[in-house]
């Protein structure tokens, strides 16, 4: 399945999501360069939402550029496998090497606003990033390292303490979807719906 049928197909959690990937798939059918960013208003990212092996840490890096604990990913420079981008992201960007999709689905979606910033010496105009996001396994107990051009700390943290811990306001609302949904995750169809449903109320 192509990138905008796993787009499609996707079932939105709430109205973020709803309303995120109708503008998503409308921007894929318009523009030829969306997975690259020779498009400098808008273009496809991967984000890895990792947690441990009991789903009760998830790991936060510390990003130079947001000055915020966040969460890993980067720019799909023209990969539409995006569950890859995320992957390889975690392994650059954390060191880890023992980590493992607990989906090849869709985890959630989101358009993020990307302010104007100065990059390796050139200024990157204010843009939006349209974010594909993935549920990742890692092993608590593997060493990790920072990557020094993308962050400066690494840290296993509590799912209520990655979002307290974040300083972006509007990542915290999405940390906290990402949060709700891991509750729900690998329950009976029934019930994950009516709970996933549930999300929207929350946030």
């Amino acid at each position: 399945m192509n990138l905008r049928d796993q787009l499609a197909a996707y079932q939105a959690s709430n109205a973020q999501e709803a309303k995120d990937q109708e503008v998503m798939l409308r921007y894929t059918d318009i523009f030829s360069n969306i997975l690259t960013r020779e498009n400098e208003f808008a273009h496809f990212t991967a984000s890895a939402w990792i947690v441990n092996q009991n789903r009760t840490k998830v790991l936060m890096a510390f990003h130079n550029i947001y000055q915020s604990w966040s969460w890993i990913g980067g720019h799909a420079d023209g990969d539409a496998d995006l569950l890859h981008v995320a992957l390889k992201e975690t392994g650059e960007e954390t060191g880890l090497t023992n980590i493992k999709p607990l989906s090849e689905e869709i985890y959630s979606i989101e358009i993020l606003g990307v302010d104007g910033h100065v990059k390796r010496g050139e200024h990157v105009a204010t843009h939006v990033h349209l974010n594909v996001t993935y549920l990742i396994e890692a092993d608590e107990n593997e060493q990790t390292k920072v990557k020094p051009d993308e962050n400066s700390a690494i840290q296993w943290m509590a799912l209520d303490e990655a979002v307290g811990k974040c300083s972006e306001a509007y990542m915290k609302i999405i940390y906290q979807k990402l949060n709700e949904k891991l509750k729900v995750f690998h329950m009976d169809d029934d019930q994950s719906k009516d709970k996933v449903l549930s999300v929207e109320n929350k946030i």
